[in-house]
């Protein structure tokens, strides 16, 4: 590389459809002609072309601006042959701006460099730029399209990738060799590292390069990630990654992360990547979210493969963030400087949400940064249920800035409650009611439930009927219901809660198969009495019934309980806000990890099955 080629820094390179991954073809490219993938690159026959008006590869100006303060822009084409190439400015609002090329890249150098600092001025601040190719010969290749600046980087980071992991030992194996082939052939081979902290202490891998495998108490993923983070600071990290054990995300996405963090204005920038369900991975399950009385997924349901959806979300986001705005721990990374509190002993669920609100990050999205994920619609069961509640009230107790009242927070558990009842999830309000009665125990139930093993034991007991079991044949159940009763039967049924209220409704009431995608729909279970649930493989099925008994058994005990809330609720709210700090504390982690030694490298290499 010469001194004119050191000067420019690539800020996001194209990413491709990956088997195993993501194989959406319109999320990465819209291709015309015959043209397609290769190993050596994207190959292009007489009259072909390819567009790149895609969320994953479309260039953000508006989030680059604004986190950045960007002011220089190209675009870096590396190939054989010769391409018109049209490059698109998107404001939002109003008309947008093209370039046209023509490129030859068949001579002794096959790389041209476009600068487009123009085109990004002229856009404006809340933008997006794309780029379309279209072959000018018989044939050509693309090898790869990169999105480069002249500015220079305020920093370099240095990236300590956390992940926890619990008896999962494939997946695990499987992230460390898709994170070593990433790191050998990518320019941040020295600025990345992997920690992996094995809650199971099942872990037995080969030694490799720049990662580490940590034995650890299993206190779920606040213990997990939170040791991991300990290591990270002890081992002079600059940044951390959160990231689950199965690495479901394109490896180049640590590279746009990187550059982000790079060149923020802001130190206490953080990067918030999506998620995108197994299910349907074309469909944004969220991309980032907010937290006030409950989690609120933002853009649930962007279809990806819509050019129009994909851009309104593209131009929102590069504008202010949302309050409240927090970020899922399958992808998050974020300065380790700006940590003052560490995560609150949730075991899982919540704890990403407590440490985004509590810790004051400047949290950014960027398209092509996401993981993909489980439904989580598919996880629930009552343990889950018991679990988010626990945590959604805790938030309230603890955090000033989240201070609704006692009747705010008491509609916390009332909107679980009801949102079960006309289910039938009678298991699950049993779960809430327990999640409850736990969270009036005060702050200290936490710290005694911190590995969750009597809790877990006690859930695992009260679900008997809401378990996923093997479905041996399909065509046995009960009709399956593809949309909600009428509007005048749900309104019906809801003054009878469901037939709650009316006699014999176990036989006056329909029996019916719900499929995973209306699993969570409430609209669906109106006029029923005894429902079938069937997960997304439709392998596993679980069947729940209309019965008084256990209902009016649940809400008794729900109504002692919201009576005992209201009543206890001045000195439940003094303990919860003074106990946070001292919960959320290094010293607690390091007393409750068995880390007593402030020497966490010495510490972690003892425990240690793979060091670098």
């Amino acid at each position: 590389m010469n001194d004119a080629e050191a000067k420019f820094t690539t800020l996001q390179e194209l990413m491709w459809p990956e088997p195993g991954i993501c194989t959406e073809q319109h999320l990465y490219f819209r291709n015309n002609g015959v043209c397609g993938p290769t190993e050596n690159g994207f190959r292009f026959f007489s009259g072909s072309g390819i567009g790149f008006n895609t969320w994953f590869n479309l260039f953000n100006v508006g989030t680059w601006k604004r986190q950045c303060g960007l002011e220089t822009l190209s675009l870096l084409l590396e190939g054989e042959g010769t391409f018109k190439v049209t490059v698109f400015g998107l404001p939002k609002g109003r008309s947008g701006e093209q370039r046209d090329y023509i490129v030859d890249l068949s001579g002794d150098v096959p790389w041209i460099r476009l600068d487009l600092s123009d085109l990004m001025a002229e856009i404006g601040d809340t933008s997006v730029i794309f780029f379309e190719l279209q072959v000018a010969g018989e044939e050509a290749l693309l090898k790869q399209a990169s999105w480069q600046t002249e500015d220079v980087a305020r920093r370099q980071p240095k990236i300590a990738l956390a992940v926890t992991t619990f008896r999962r030992e494939s997946e695990v194996a499987q992230t460390v060799e898709r994170f070593c082939a990433f790191r050998k052939s990518s320019h941040l081979k020295d600025h990345v590292e992997l920690l992996i902290t094995d809650n199971g202490k099942t872990l037995n891998l080969p030694p490799r390069e720049a990662v580490t495998v940590i034995g650890n108490e299993n206190l779920g993923g606040a213990g997990g990630f939170t040791r991991g983070l300990l290591e990270a600071r002890a081992r002079g990290a600059s940044h951390c990654l959160f990231m689950d054990d199965d690495a479901s995300i394109h490896m180049p996405s640590l590279e746009r992360t990187w550059a982000l963090l790079a060149y923020a204005k802001d130190p206490a920038t953080a990067v918030a990547g999506a998620m995108i369900s197994e299910q349907h991975r074309w469909a944004i399950w969220e991309n980032g979210a907010r937290f006030f009385g409950r989690c609120q997924p933002l853009y649930m349901g962007t279809d990806l493969r819509d050019f129009h959806q994909a851009m309104a979300m593209e131009w929102d986001i590069s504008g202010p963030p949302p309050s409240e705005l927090y970020g899922g721990w399958w992808y998050f990374a974020f300065p380790l400087a700006q940590v003052s509190h560490l995560a609150f002993p949730f075991f899982v669920r919540g704890d990403d949400v407590s440490f985004s609100l509590i810790n004051a990050f400047n949290i950014v999205r960027l398209n092509g940064v996401v993981s993909f994920q489980e439904s989580f619609t598919e996880k629930e069961s009552p343990q889950t249920w018991y679990l988010d509640l626990r945590s959604h009230m805790a938030h309230h107790l603890s955090l000033p800035a989240l201070d609704v009242g006692k009747r705010g927070v008491l509609k916390i558990p009332v909107w679980f409650f009801l949102r079960n009842l006309p289910r039938m999830h009678y298991e699950t309000l049993a779960a809430i009611n327990l999640a409850l009665e736990d969270v009036m125990k005060g702050p200290s139930v936490f710290d005694e439930h911190a590995d969750m093993a009597q809790r877990r034991a006690d859930l695992k007991a009260l679900t008997q009927q809401e378990s996923w079991k093997d479905l041996p044949d399909i065509h046995a159940l009960p009709p399956v219901r593809n949309a909600p009763p009428a509007a005048w039967k749900r309104h019906m049924m809801k003054l009878c809660l469901n037939g709650l209220l009316l006699p014999g409704f176990s036989h006056l009431g329909k029996k019916i198969t719900v499929l995973a995608d209306h699993r969570g729909a409430l609209g669906f279970c109106w006029g029923a009495s005894e429902i079938t649930f069937v997960n997304a493989t439709r392998n596993k099925t679980y069947t729940v019934r209309h019965s008084k008994k256990a209902a009016w058994r649940e809400i008794r005990r729900f109504a002692k309980n919201a009576v005992a809330f209201l009543k206890s609720y001045e000195s439940l709210l003094a303990a919860y806000r003074a106990e946070y700090d001292t919960l959320t504390s290094e010293g607690y982690w390091r007393s409750k990890l068995s880390l007593e030694d402030h020497n966490m490298s010495a510490t972690a290499e003892a425990d240690a099955t793979t060091v670098q």
